[in-house]
């Protein structure tokens, strides 16, 4: 499987992480991949951005990944999917939107975030 959905965790890493090691692995994995995000993952990174740097450095970020990553909309199937998604595993709206993201386009979920982990309709990827 070589697309990948990322999730808000792989952006808030590239963004603010510390280790060389980690920032490496995620330059590298940017490149490997057909790369999706949510519609969502925008709103997320947008209003992280926005709350701890400011307007200007949030829309650079989203403009990063407009250019970057195909971003898919929410449509009615993926709505669907995620309303089952969130009821059967407790989701927030945001990591049930990002799932069925993920159902939609037959990827990986790329995320460390353990909710992800326990959703058996997905696959989930992330840094060893």
């Amino acid at each position: 499987m070589n697309e990948a959905v990322y999730d808000t965790r792989f952006f808030v890493e590239f963004y603010n992480s510390n280790d060389p090691s980690l920032l490496e692995k995620i330059r590298k994995e940017k490149y490997r991949r057909e790369k999706y995000v949510s519609v969502i993952v925008i709103h997320e990174l947008y209003k992280l951005s926005l709350a701890n740097e400011g307007r200007e450095t949030a829309k650079l970020k989203v403009a990063f990944l407009k250019q970057e990553f195909k971003i898919i909309p929410v449509d009615s199937q993926i709505a669907e999917s995620s309303a089952e998604l969130r009821q059967k595993y407790k989701l927030s709206m945001g990591d049930s939107i990002i799932a069925a993201t993920a159902m939609s386009q037959n990827a990986v979920c790329f995320s460390d975030d353990p909710h992800f982990g326990q959703i058996k309709e997905i696959k989930t990827a992330w840094f060893e």
